[in-house]
């Protein structure tokens, strides 16, 4: 095993993870699944090439027809503290020490520690993020509450295609979410158990049961390993794509006995639609600015096929984050509207049966709280079987009628070029415009711009053509307005850079499974210090891997 030495100020925090039991843990597990995480990696290759060879579309699986017509089997009822969801504080990146303590200090039910998408994976965000879990495990906090007594920890590690470039076991980096899910669990998963606080997950960007049951495996041999009951893991599995749309009961199934529930959202899932099926002209996926909202009969689709299969099966349904920032004064029209927008789109979601969603603005917790208890009796809804519900793979696949706007794509632009910029500054999520955006608003508005270039699409606006030579002059044009953003030198030479990389990438040929990917292996960062802040700068130009 090979690990890169400590980050610059966090030798303390490096001493405290890296130990030698727990790196053996480490090379254990990785050791033991980094095939099947290969193998996982080449289905979704696999089953994308199908697709795209036959032309055909998913569906549901003969092959698993008895899991989906087996009235009897359930999932594991889950412990006392997740069975009130109703509203998690989501994109929560932990290494923001203070915005995590403030967290912990909220009257949510939860926190989404988020690995992931709301976090940029430098080096030294992952160290200080995994210490910070295990100082508020450990009650290391003088001003947080107790660990039984705070908001549980939902804890995320980053997704499958996500590599952690620092440690190397039998001569391969190693997969980012084996790093994240190892360190966590050896040293909080047993002190979390005897608090009745977890070990708790969220795991991102599953795309099928296969990799459902591989991490069914890793938490079975994880709980033997480390001396934990069977079953003491729970995880929330997030459905953002439409093919794990097709397998949900499959992936409870799988997770049967560790399963905290399924969560939907929209960003993700919607992009995932230009990621498997983007070159068909079929699939031309609208002005998300103005025609994709949960209200559409292929998210809301999706969305009542998720309530209705998890609580069919005794799981908790989880709803996406509300990504709205309520202004700071309370009397005014601004914040009135937007708590109004709030209000209408997550009581759609408290409607369709949903036990619980996210809010990043912490401001949101108390009014959505207040919403569920207005709108619903008891700590979940797991009493609304959706008999009602008959959803077919047309529901689904359905796309949205409506064209493309100027101004949705200058936002598609605009969100695109300072999610990388914050990537390259080491920060996973900014905020612009109102809201939080982090990288699943990334990931649709790339995918958008490209979907738009490749089909030729007509702006409703004046009838001009989305071609590379229009998002260019347009890039400009969105350049310009960013621009005052910049304070000094080196920021606005980070955000040209930025600009150029996401022409790069909206150009590209091929579609680019993951903006994070592109970003994470097809640049290579460089590490510098800079007040004291870890940047995660990125070489202009590919760099050859030895």
């Amino acid at each position: 095993m090979e690990l890169s030495p400590s980050p610059p100020g966090l030798e303390a925090e490096y001493g405290t993870l890296f130990t030698v039991n727990s790196l053996h843990f480490l090379h254990e597990l990785i050791s033991k699944f980094d095939k099947e995480v290969d193998q996982v990696l080449r289905l979704r290759v696999s089953r994308k090439t199908q697709l795209d060879l036959s032309g055909g579309l998913p569906g549901f699986s003969e092959a698993t027809t008895h899991v989906r017509r087996d009235p009897t089997w359930r999932v594991l009822p889950v412990p006392p503290r997740l069975q009130k969801r109703h509203v998690d504080i989501g994109d929560l990146a932990p290494c923001d020490t203070q915005r995590f303590i403030q967290a912990l200090q909220s009257p949510a039910q939860g926190i989404q520690v988020d690995f992931d998408d709301g976090n940029c994976p430098t080096y030294h965000n992952q160290i200080k993020g995994i210490h910070n879990v295990y100082k508020a495990v450990h009650n290391q906090f003088s001003n947080a509450p107790p660990i039984s007594q705070a908001p549980v920890l939902m804890l995320r590690p980053r997704a499958w295609n996500m590599v952690e470039h620092n440690m190397m076991v039998e001569g391969k980096e190693v997969p980012g979410p084996l790093f994240d899910f190892g360190l966590l669990m050896f040293h909080c998963g047993k002190n979390l158990l005897e608090n009745k606080s977890g070990p708790f997950f969220y795991l991102s960007k599953v795309e099928s049961f296969m990799e459902a049951r591989l991490w069914n495996k890793i938490f079975v041999w994880t709980q033997q390993k480390l001396g934990l009951p069977l079953g003491s893991i729970k995880a929330t599995v997030l459905i953002e794509n439409v093919l794990a749309a097709f397998e949900m009961e499959e992936i409870l199934y799988e997770l049967r006995d560790h399963s905290a529930g399924l969560n939907c959202g929209i960003w993700d899932y919607s992009a995932s639609f230009v990621n498997k099926f983007g070159h068909r002209e079929a699939f031309l996926l609208p002005d998300r600015s103005k025609y994709v909202n949960m209200e559409k009969r292929f998210l809301r689709s999706y969305m009542d096929l998720l309530v209705q299969t998890c609580h069919r099966r005794g799981a908790l349904a989880t709803g996406g984050m509300a990504a709205l920032l309520l202004p700071q004064d309370q009397h005014s029209a601004p914040y009135r509207t937007a708590l109004a927008t709030v209000t209408r789109l997550k009581l759609l979601e408290i409607k369709a049966g949903v036990d619980g969603f996210m809010v990043y603005d912490l401001d949101l917790i108390e009014p959505m709280q207040k919403l569920f208890q207005l709108h619903t009796q008891g700590d979940n809804q797991l009493h609304q079987v959706r008999d009602d519900v008959t959803v077919t793979p047309e529901d689904l696949l359905s796309m949205p009628s409506g064209g493309v706007t100027l101004f949705g794509l200058k936002y598609n632009i605009a969100v695109g070029i300072l999610f990388i910029d914050a990537w390259l500054s080491g920060k996973g999520h900014f905020f612009y415009r109102g809201q939080v955006e982090d990288s699943a608003t990334a990931e649709i508005s790339r995918s958008q711009v490209w979907q738009w270039i490749r089909h030729q699409t007509q702006l409703e606006d004046d009838g001009r053509v989305v071609t590379r030579r229009l998002v260019a002059e347009l890039t400009q044009e969105v350049m310009m307005e960013l621009s005052t953003l910049c304070h000094t030198v080196r920021a606005e030479q980070r955000l040209l850079t930025a600009a150029d990389m996401f022409l790069e990438v909206v150009q590209k040929r091929d579609f680019p499974e993951f903006i994070t990917t592109y970003l994470n292996l097809d640049h290579t960062f460089l590490r510098s210090q800079t007040d004291g802040q870890m940047e995660g700068l990125a070489r202009a130009k590919h760099q050859p891997k030895l």
